[in-house]
């Protein structure tokens, strides 16, 4: 008999592609958000569907009452020329989310929550360096999120929400799951501004070009280091995670203190932004130029994870390289672009 889920945010990038996995592996799906999927069909990636708005406690009590497991990803987010300015409705409406679901979860006694945090969550000053050899790169460790110090509210949202749920998962034993994604990707994602996220604003902006190519503007000075993890492993990883052993889980936690269980999910593969640029420009068959915008939002200097914990917890590796996942958001973006210009 197949498990009853709801998934939160699948309207978005992630939850919908995580919905997606879940009913294909036999589980009955209920799908929200406040909005319809740009690209999916509803019968692609669910059973059911809810249009409303989680910020409303009676809408949240309606999606979760009766189900086994939530998944929630719903969050007032996209790329970083809007995380960066779009501070008060960042945190008001995603800790309003995160608040009405733990409290609905406790009502209605769920068996098991997932949260889906962010390398947001970890402090500037870890990731204020340049590194011209990638090699020398600080690797983010689950324990460098205290003290405390994200480059963006987006990023105290989400530390903070990871508080909440442990907090109820102490008070009221709820079982939690969470996980802090590092720059997940795939097609089926937003690509125009603003919410769109480096790879893809990259392939829609060397898409757009002629065919023998041109120059694109690039944020910041391209010397970015970030790595990036295709959308397959990462539903793959977090359905691992919300079914692995519950005692080895919370084992990464400190009970009693502020230092949740939270486990990093993402890619060992170190890029710059430059080098991004270049894949995509070979992909395309484009020579591509690049023109650097040092006014725009670029984020920190140096993102990379440390993937230790969650390879010992889950036995999981990544099937997909960079560039397979390059392979696959290119000709999607150029297939999207196309089709918008007539």
């Amino acid at each position: 008999m197949s498990k009853n889920v709801v998934v939160l945010g699948a309207g978005g990038f992630i939850g919908s592609w995580m919905s997606k996995y879940l009913m294909e592996k036999g589980y009955t799906v209920t799908s929200v958000d406040i909005k319809e999927h740009e690209w999916m069909e509803r019968s692609e990636f669910c059973n059911e569907f809810l249009k409303v708005d989680l910020r409303n406690m009676d809408n949240v009590v309606q999606a979760v009452k009766g189900k086994d497991e939530v998944y929630q990803f719903a969050a007032d987010m996209g790329g970083i020329g809007f995380i960066m300015t779009k501070h008060a409705d960042v945190i008001s409406n995603s800790v309003t989310i995160n608040r009405n679901v733990l409290e609905a979860c406790r009502v209605f006694d769920i068996d098991k929550v997932f949260f889906s945090s962010s390398a947001c969550i970890y402090p500037e000053y870890l990731q204020d360096k340049d590194f011209e050899k990638l090699s020398g790169s600080y690797v983010l460790k689950e324990s460098d999120a205290f003290p405390a110090d994200p480059d963006s509210f987006y990023g105290f949202e989400k530390l903070f929400s990871e508080l909440l749920y442990w907090a109820y998962h102490l008070d009221y034993g709820i079982d939690i799951r969470i996980a802090r994604y590092h720059n997940i990707q795939g097609t089926m994602t937003t690509w125009q501004e603003p919410r769109c996220k480096a790879p893809a604003a990259l392939c829609r902006k060397i898409a757009e070009l002629p065919p023998e190519g041109g120059e694109i503007e690039v944020w910041g000075d391209g010397h970015q280091v970030r790595t990036f993890l295709n959308i397959k492993d990462c539903c793959e990883a977090t359905y691992r995670l919300m079914h692995c052993q519950g005692d080895k889980y919370y084992a990464l936690g400190e009970i009693g203190k502020p230092r949740p269980p939270a486990v990093n999910i993402g890619s060992d593969e170190e890029i710059t932004i430059n080098s991004l640029v270049n894949m995509i420009a070979e992909i395309a068959g484009k020579e591509v130029k690049m023109r650097y915008d040092l006014s725009k939002p670029q984020g920190v200097r140096s993102r990379s994870a440390d993937l230790t914990i969650i390879k010992d917890l889950l036995n999981w590796e990544r099937k997909y390289s960079l560039r397979d996942t390059m392979e696959e958001i290119y000709p999607w973006v150029e297939s999207e672009v196309s089709a918008r210009r007539y």
